[in-house]
């Protein structure tokens, strides 16, 4: 610089200090971070002393404005340009219009647009590619859409930039589509970018297929970057696809926290938790350090399984490499104690917490609630609004299901209704699920059977398990008339569901309606309707044991069943009496 200024200098005493090609010359040097000199301060003084800036240094001060992020200069320099009485060319236009994006400015990104169709820019593609940029930031998906639609040529980066908006704003259909029509009415071939925004979508919507094609077509046409391995590996663990997942993932030459998260991740989504803690235990040889989405993938899976021990474990790890509990982190640690059962853990987190987001409020009011706290749980709801936390919709499935395991019909009700009136919120299936659930455990079947007519659902599907739980309420309160009703309209609904007939049985049962338990028997039967049998698991030494109905593939199977005998024995009484009672339970549930 020091150089530079004695240049100037002489620029002066040669009266070349308006001159345009000397003044460019000396702006690139001090602007272009290649020379390691730039000043940007001093190229804006030097602009200021000009009389008459060309459109070139006009260009220039507008590229390096926009490239730092100040975006308003930009605009302040293209009104400028526009008062100086120079048009602006296709050098002008893409950083304008990035600056206008940047600044959410739609009425002068309009205003802009006007100007590039009335210059003749229209037919430049790196002008309009930036035109369509611009309306992706503004949002305005549609108006991006329409502006490609009347381009007269297209480049990779036209697709890539609708591409990649659609994803942005998840309208994912729209994004494979695009892609698609790239691929059937262009001579173009897709690039990287192409690739990592189409697979994201194919992970969004879980569309395998596709993602396989585009897979094959990586392997055959282009590179393998490690960016689209990571974007594919995140494909096939969100499709399930884990074996090709964990292939990826093994023949990638460096591998980062992201590939990690993602593939620790993919094994808890689809319930290998002990394959996730062992490529965590394999992280850790590497000496590779974590970040906190890998833990909190692993605190989930822990959540899930009721791996309490697994769970203590991980919060151990945390603190004894100084990890800091962040509010994202410390939710997953209420939420894994609260569904272990160690709900005072979770409330002591919760209260250590220096900053409670909605989600932290939720996870301990949902937690409190599992585990039967039914007054803690709306002391802290209440306690929530008070400091000015809102409740979101899992927040008032978590103060429901506190209301049902507590009986509190009237403040379930209230709490129901409140939604829509205090919220805004419309009750989703869920919602609905909890207050049915805590109308049928109260005896309020004709309230309960009404409300399930008015749920706002076009997919029958996700109303069955409102009736079944009213059903089981049926049972419970033998009211064989609803109960009727509701088996019957079930059975329509659900014929190949072997609880809803199960349940109707149950309730003719009790009520000693034989003919009408013979008549749904035959009917199971008929249909070939068998019970799928039940599941439970238990953690012993921080492995996760699971156990089916009627499993003997466990390797201390014999061991197991011979002290339950032992248990059931003293129990149910003699020998004769647990075989006559363990007959009676068949013909009920068979």
């Amino acid at each position: 610089m020091a150089h530079l200024k004695q240049v100037h200098c002489q620029m002066f005493r040669s009266r070349l200090h308006q001159d345009a090609d000397a003044l460019g010359k000396l702006m690139v040097f001090c602007t272009d971070p290649c020379y390691g000199n730039s000043n940007l301060n001093y190229a804006q003084r030097v602009f200021d002393f000009i009389e008459k800036p060309c459109l070139f240094i006009h260009n220039l001060m507008i590229k390096v404005y926009a490239k730092k992020g100040s975006f308003r200069k930009c605009l302040l320099l293209f009104s400028r340009l526009r008062g100086d009485g120079l048009w602006p060319d296709n050098f002008t236009y893409p950083f304008v219009l990035k600056a206008i994006g940047c600044l959410g400015k739609t009425l002068e990104g309009r205003r802009v647009h006007g100007f590039v169709t009335v210059t003749g820019m229209r037919s430049d593609t790196y002008v309009v590619n930036s035109l369509m940029d611009m309306y992706v930031h503004l949002g305005q998906m549609d108006v991006a859409r329409k502006v490609f639609d009347e381009m007269r040529e297209r480049d990779v980066v036209s697709w890539n930039v609708l591409i990649s908006g659609y994803v942005k704003f998840r309208r994912f259909e729209d994004a494979i589509k695009v892609y698609c029509s790239m691929r059937n009415e262009s001579d173009l071939r897709p690039d990287e970018a192409t690739i990592v925004s189409t697979l994201s979508a194919c992970a969004a919507l879980k569309n395998l297929q596709l993602g396989e094609e585009i897979h094959h077509f990586v392997t055959s046409e282009i590179e393998c970057t490690s960016i689209i391995a990571n974007v594919l590996l995140d494909m096939y663990c969100k499709c399930g696809c884990l074996l090709v997942a964990r292939e990826i993932f093994d023949k990638m030459p460096s591998r980062n926290v992201i590939c990690w998260t993602t593939m620790i991740n993919g094994y808890v989504q689809f319930n290998h938790f002990d394959r996730a803690v062992a490529l965590f235990r394999e992280m850790q040889a590497r000496r590779m350090k974590p970040d906190k989405f890998i833990l909190v993938a692993l605190l989930t899976g822990c959540a899930q399984t009721g791996a309490l021990e697994q769970g203590k474990w991980i919060h151990e790890y945390i603190d004894e490499n100084r990890i800091a509990v962040d509010t994202i982190l410390g939710t997953a640690l209420i939420d894994m104690y609260g569904k272990c059962g160690s709900i005072n853990r979770a409330l002591s987190i919760f209260h250590c917490l220096k900053e409670k987001d909605t989600a932290s409020w939720t996870s301990i009011i949902c937690g409190l609630a599992m585990n039967g706290k039914t007054y803690e749980a709306l002391h802290l709801f209440s306690r929530m609004k008070q400091v000015g936390v809102r409740p979101d919709d899992v927040t008032f499935i978590g103060v429901l299901s506190a209301c049902s395991h507590g009986g509190l019909v009237e403040e379930g009700r209230e709490f129901f209704h409140s939604m829509t009136a205090s919220y805004q919120f419309q009750p989703k299936i869920e919602h609905y699920g909890c207050f049915i659930d805590l109308l049928g455990r109260a005896g309020c079947l004709e309230e309960a059977e009404e409300l399930i007519r008015e749920v706002p659902c076009s997919n029958l599907e996700a109303v069955v398990p409102l009736y079944g739980s009213l059903l089981s309420a049926c049972r419970i309160y033998r009211n064989v008339d609803i109960g009727e009703r509701v088996g019957k309209h079930l059975v329509t609904m659900a014929s190949g569901d072997a609880s809803v007939l199960t349940l109707l049985a149950n309730i003719y049962a009790l009520t000693s309606k034989w003919e009408e338990v013979k008549k749904v028997r035959s009917e199971m039967k008929d249909l070939g309707v068998r019970k799928t049998p039940g599941c439970s698991s238990v953690e012993v030494d921080g492995v996760v044991h699971e156990f089916t109905v009627g499993d003997s593939s466990h390797p201390r199977g014999k061991e197991i069943y011979s002290i339950l005998n032992e248990l059931t024995r003293p129990l149910l009484g003699s020998e004769d009496n647990l075989l006559m009672k363990s007959e009676e339970l068949l013909a009920v549930n068979s």
